[in-house]
């Protein structure tokens, strides 16, 4: 709160009770007149101060020698600092060498101490970050030690390398050995198939010279050996006569050549009147005894109008092809039917490297004239057979079964 300028406050007790009387105030102009004159005499008195040498407020003027005065502050006035010498440079370089040699001498043994101790187990206090450099003997064990641990280690990569190899290679090897096996029951079962196919386009070049026929209408004596000559398809095969019927001699038959299916309403040979059956193998298994194992492998090449050749007790009887046809195993009544003339019919199993059908070729006797030929001999309606004789079983039939 601003004091007014005209009250005068009393500051002693001791003055007299009476108040004397106030002075008149001032006026706007006094009141200026009297400020101006205190302010200049604060003025003065600070003045006095600051120009008194020996007051503590007045500033220390600076003492300027008169050595400087004429100085130049560009000129040297220091001596030249001696270079060093070469072998002191050496010294220099020889000592920070030394220094940083013991140095990360020092480091890299610490960890190789260290590593020591990761494998074989802590042995000193592994807090110790460097070692003392040892003496020379000393220096030449431990590079012993150093090249030994080197070795094992090497040694160790290589084993657990071979064992990672080797842990691999554990699911390869029954991999492998199911893929051998698969391979190896799949070509016993299916090699007939393969074999079968290549015959099939390959001539067996087995035909005997003399056997070649220049002329089917000549008479002419030839060997008294059974045989079947087929010049189109490259055959000439022993032909076995005299065989029973059932399944095991057929097949015994057919290991030395085609066989003789006789049954009753079908049991004529070459020069009677009849219907005379010769079955050979198409496709048989590769292990099956027999070098006749795919002699009719090119049987279905034959046409109508193709000429086959038998010959029988010393006499060559031709044929002509009239028809083919494929039947299943069980239909033995094609063969049976009535007929005034000699016939032949060759059987095979269809599709090749297989038993499942049974292909027909049929020819009629054309040469010598079938006028002057004999009525085949009865065979006992006992013997009827319930199926064509075919191919083995395959592998996988000989041990399931049929």
């Amino acid at each position: 709160m601003k004091q007014d300028d005209d009250a005068i406050i009393p500051t002693d007790s001791s003055l007299s009770s009476e108040r004397p009387p106030s002075p008149a105030p001032l006026t706007p102009q006094q009141r200026i007149t009297t400020q101006q004159a205190a302010a200049n005499v604060v003025r003065s008195q600070i003045d006095s101060l600051y120009s008194n040498p020996n007051s503590p407020m007045a500033e220390p003027q600076p003492q300027i020698s008169e050595q400087f005065e004429n100085t130049n502050p560009y000129d040297r006035t220091h001596d030249a600092h001696p270079q060093p010498n070469q072998d002191q440079w050496k010294q220099y370089h020889s000592a920070w060498q030394t220094y940083y040699q013991k140095y990360y001498e020092g480091y890299y043994t610490h960890h190789l101490e260290n590593a020591k101790k990761t494998l074989s187990g802590p042995t000193k206090d592994s807090t110790e970050y460097f070692v003392e450099q040892p003496d020379e003997p000393e220096e030449v064990s431990s590079t012993k030690e150093e090249a030994l641990f080197d070795l094992r280690q090497k040694l160790l990569s290589k084993v657990q390398d071979s064992a990672n190899k080797v842990r691999r290679s554990r699911h390869f090897v029954p991999i492998a050995a199911a893929l051998v096996v698969i391979l190896v029951f799949s070509f016993l079962q299916y090699n007939r198939v393969l074999i079968a196919n290549v015959q099939a386009y390959v001539s067996p070049g087995s035909i005997d010279p003399q056997n070649i026929v220049v002329d089917p209408t000549v008479d002419v004596n030839v060997s008294p050996d059974p045989r079947l000559i087929i010049p189109k398809i490259n055959v000439d095969v022993p032909a076995i006569y005299g065989v029973g019927n059932d399944y095991n001699s057929q097949m015994k038959a057919m290991e030395g050549g085609v066989a003789h299916f006789a049954i009753p309403g079908a049991s004529s040979r070459p020069g009677q009147v009849g219907n005379t059956v010769l079955s050979g193998h198409s496709s048989n298994d590769i292990l099956d005894a027999g070098d006749y194992k795919f002699i009719f492998a090119q049987l279905e090449k034959l046409k109508v109008g193709d000429s086959i050749y038998a010959n029988y007790e010393g006499k060559r009887y031709t044929y002509t092809i009239t028809k083919t046809e494929v039947v299943k195993p069980t239909e033995v009544s094609k063969l049976t039917y009535p007929t005034d003339k000699p016939v032949m019919t060759l059987i095979t199993c269809t599709p090749l490297g297989t038993a499942l059908n049974r292909l027909l070729v049929t020819a009629e006797q054309v040469n010598p004239s079938p006028n002057g030929s004999v009525a085949a001999p009865a065979v006992s309606e006992t013997a009827e057979m319930q199926a064509i004789p075919g191919n083995s079983p395959t592998f996988f039939e000989r041990i399931f079964g049929r």
